[in-house]
């Protein structure tokens, strides 16, 4: 089976991305905007070792029948802002993902694109204050938003005023959760849960 990877620059989200390519079969690797920084570097040099295709800055993919809009098409100078902001429709349900996107970048997809009732958000930045504001929560109105976070972190994330903002959403967190499934099936939208 042929995967595509999308990493965001940080460790948290990408540390992982050498190992994946050294087992898995891996077709194509896509970067968020911005230079290459010294951990997406050392990414590269492997895939240019086994020739696997790699992109960054880009507008839309294609997979199968469904299409994925990057929704993050300025550089900013810190690697947050820098995140691959991901919007899909699957079987009429929308979906969008944050990466560690910034306020900023939240007003900036705001003042371009037009998006309401989310069915599924990942929430950005695993739920730090410097995301979801509510102006923008209110705005993409989220049926559903999923907070990947690890228990008893340092930095107190996910930030009260954010769970607040996403009060009106059904909340999932993978600290209290563990993994979130969600499942299309005859057009019902279905979500499993497995205990951490």
């Amino acid at each position: 089976m042929h995967k595509r990877m999308s990493p965001h620059g940080d460790y948290d989200h990408m540390g992982e991305a050498i190992n994946l390519v050294n087992n898995f079969k891996v077709e194509k690797v896509i970067f968020n905007y911005g230079e290459f920084n010294d951990l997406e570097k050392e990414l590269i040099n492997v895939l240019d070792k086994k020739k696997i295709k790699y992109y960054s800055c880009i507008k839309e993919l294609n997979i199968d029948k469904n299409k994925l809009y990057f929704l993050q098409t300025k550089e900013y100078d810190n690697e947050n802002d820098n995140s691959n902001v991901i919007y899909t429709e699957l079987d009429c349900y929308k979906f969008m993902f944050m990466g560690d996107a910034s306020i900023t970048t939240e007003r900036e997809i705001m003042s371009i694109y037009n998006l309401s009732d989310i069915d599924v958000l990942k929430v950005g930045h695993h739920g730090s204050k410097t995301s979801s504001s509510k102006e923008f929560v209110d705005e993409i109105n989220p049926k559903y938003s999923i907070i990947s976070v690890g228990k008893n972190n340092r930095y107190g994330h996910p930030n009260k005023e954010v769970l607040n903002n996403l009060e009106e959403s059904k909340i999932y967190r993978t600290d209290q959760d563990g993994s979130i499934m969600f499942k299309i099936k005859n057009n019902k939208l279905k979500i499993d849960t497995c205990s951490p």
